[in-house]
């Protein structure tokens, strides 16, 4: 019996896309195995308004891109899932994602589950500093209603304010301001100053009056490291216009 070919294996993978319940993701970048990382690997993104997403451009690194395809996306929005980290991840019309992401040294992991939840495909890698920054504290934001706008605002120990219309701080930066629904932003931190953080969560619109969303907060610190430590919890955002002290915590 021959080897199938590409086009015969190509015809088998849309065949089981077709399946009901099937889910079935082809993932670019990142790849599985060892790779250094990129000195150039970027903690913020361009942001397009009035409808912003998390994207990648041209310039991005390979070593801080997270892309690829799901033939069934299912219900909703998909999930990535970055060494623990879950956060919405919207498609377009063909079922193509992608997004810039600093990884940590060490052992990383990104799963990608379709809408209903389901694991389409995981990749675990191992990545070398190579001159990357290494993030030592993250804030990642993300909410579970469509057409809202959240906006993250981080406090640091040095006096600084973090927030859309300042992103980057001496401290770290929140990578893009998501307006149309579900996130993530994310402030990270190579250098992480000493002392007290508040996080505080602003739902600043929405596209219904009196939408009620439920924001989603994870604070990762140390991360791929045997001093990692990781918070996760909920608060529920009720009109536009809110603004919420949702967590305060101390580094390290």
């Amino acid at each position: 019996m021959s080897n199938p070919s590409s086009s015969d294996l190509r015809r088998f993978a849309l065949l089981l896309a077709a399946l009901p319940g099937a889910a079935l993701a082809e993932a670019e970048m990142p790849v599985g195995g060892w790779r250094p990382g990129h000195a150039d690997a970027p903690y913020t993104q361009e942001v397009n308004y009035p409808a912003s997403r998390p994207g990648l451009v041209a310039d991005v690194p390979g070593a801080a891109q997270i892309r690829g395809r799901i033939a069934r996306a299912g219900k909703g929005p998909a999930t990535l899932v970055v060494n623990g980290n879950a956060m919405p991840l919207e498609t377009d019309e063909a079922g193509r994602y992608g997004r810039a992401y600093s990884f940590a040294t060490g052992s990383n992991s990104v799963e990608i589950r379709d809408g209903e939840g389901r694991s389409a495909q995981r990749v675990q890698f191992y990545q070398t500093a190579a001159g990357q920054p290494q993030s030592r504290l993250r804030v990642v934001l993300s909410w579970n209603t469509d057409g809202t706008d959240l906006d993250l605002h981080i406090l640091t120990p040095d006096g600084e304010h973090a927030w859309y219309g300042n992103r980057v701080v001496r401290s770290g930066a929140i990578d893009v301001d998501v307006t149309t629904g579900y996130g993530p932003e994310i402030f990270a931190a190579p250098a992480p100053a000493k002392g007290p953080y508040q996080v505080y969560v602003n739902y600043y619109g929405s596209g219904e009056e009196h939408l009620l969303t439920t924001a989603r907060i994870a604070v990762i610190s140390n991360e791929g490291t045997p001093s990692e430590r990781r918070q996760e919890f909920e608060v529920p955002m009720r009109a536009a216009g809110e603004l919420t002290l949702v967590r305060q915590f101390v580094y390290p």
